[in-house]
């Protein structure tokens, strides 16, 4: 297994890097990498994978301290390490609760195989069984990811997606066998669900091979979905996206993931939000900041500017005297603020042009208003300057 490389080498920041920082670089390399945009690229999706990762522990003040003083170790040791309780915790910091899926497999079944008695699936079937009904489980939750505009997010929008996800099967109702056919014990693993398997001192345990954790055998399964009691649907979604959102902000759809087991209860569905950049506004949290470039003789004696807002344009008076690099402040036509609802500012960025040419007569009058604010202009004495 190769060794994981560092959370700020992955994200391309320093260890002493703002909050801001780390979520500008986060938001660059997932919109360059995340699947929609290079579907099919292994690659892309595996960089896309570490890019997350890193952010969901860098983003986390209390995280990103327990990473900088432990490293990757903070969160191994079998799930056991600081900052996680178990698994489940640093699947939920990834993708904000529930148990989602990717083109990887499920989560918790990779974890099942591997670790044996720390699987979650088997505690939940050892359970079912201790009670005395059938073994259902929860079905997985899936990830969509929605790409939007930096106004769209202003004001908030709607968008249609599509997934493929597996629902009930329709002809067997979700048992996966045909009608009357007979459910026995599976004499592998005895009803459990798993086997263990011993390796000179140490021993393993796996999920059943032969009823895939069930700990059942069905006489005829289901010819629809193969016994599986779930086929494929694909299925197109109206997700309301709320004004405010920012890139990496994470929309809930209860009930919209896979179908689960023999009568579980359904996933969710999480959607992925990146917001695209606006080459007019820059977004700092819920202010927004856009460059005017005015002339020297606006500056010095003021002037009204034409302002464009997501809101429509605006008309802002430029004070005279305003220096180059002076923020002029709109009060309430910034970002909302995606809980309270309360809009930010808008920031002007003045900066104060210095013509390249200049005809005759407006060099003498320069020169004039130089001379009478007491400037040293013998520079302009050499012969043949006009």
């Amino acid at each position: 297994m190769s060794e994981k490389k560092d959370y700020y080498d992955v994200l391309g920041v320093s260890r002493d890097s703002s909050a801001d920082d780390i979520k500008k670089a986060f938001r660059k390399l997932a919109l360059k990498y995340h699947p929609d945009k290079n579907k099919g690229n292994k690659e892309a999706e595996k960089k896309f994978k570490e890019i997350a990762e890193a952010y969901a522990v860098l983003s986390d003040p209390a995280k990103r301290k327990q990473y900088d003083q432990f490293g990757h170790a903070a969160f191994q040791n079998n799930g056991q390490g600081a900052g996680f309780g178990d698994f489940s915790d640093i699947f939920e910091s990834f993708f904000g609760g529930g148990r989602a899926q990717s083109s990887g497999g499920d989560f918790f079944n990779v974890f099942d195989d591997l670790f044996g008695n720390f699987g979650f699936g088997q505690r939940q079937r050892q359970s079912s069984q201790r009670k005395g009904y059938s073994y259902s489980e929860r079905g997985a939750s899936l990830q969509k990811s929605i790409e939007i505009t930096l106004e769209e997010a202003a004001k908030g929008t709607e968008k249609e997606v599509s997934i493929t996800k597996k629902e009930v099967c329709t002809a067997c109702h979700g048992t996966g066998r045909e009608p009357g056919s007979k459910i026995t014990t599976c004499p592998t693993c005895h009803g459990t669900g798993y086997v263990r398997i011993s390796q000179g001192f140490f021993s393993v345990t796996q999920t059943c091979s032969r009823c895939h954790g069930s700990g059942q055998i069905v006489e005829k399964p289901c010819k629809v979905c193969g016994g599986t009691g779930r086929k494929n649907s694909h299925k197109t979604l109206t997700i309301k996206i709320p004004a405010g959102v920012d890139s990496g902000h994470k929309l809930r759809v209860k009930g919209e993931g896979d179908a689960g087991l023999q009568g579980g209860p359904p996933g969710d569905l999480y959607i992925v939000i990146f917001v695209k950049e606006d080459p007019r506004f820059e977004r700092q949290g819920s202010d927004l900041i856009t460059p005017k470039t005015i002339s020297f003789a606006q500056a010095a004696l003021g002037a009204t500017l034409e302002i464009e807002t997501f809101d429509g344009k605006i008309s802002v008076k430029v004070p005279p005297g305003t220096q180059n690099g002076n923020m002029l402040r709109i009060k309430g036509k910034g970002m909302p603020d995606i809980r309270s609802g309360t809009k930010g500012s808008l920031y002007i960025h003045i900066k104060v042009g210095v013509p390249k040419k200049l005809n005759q007569k407006q060099k003498k009058l320069l020169i004039e208003f130089a001379k009478e604010s007491g400037e040293n202009l013998t520079h302009l004495n050499s012969k043949g300057f006009f």
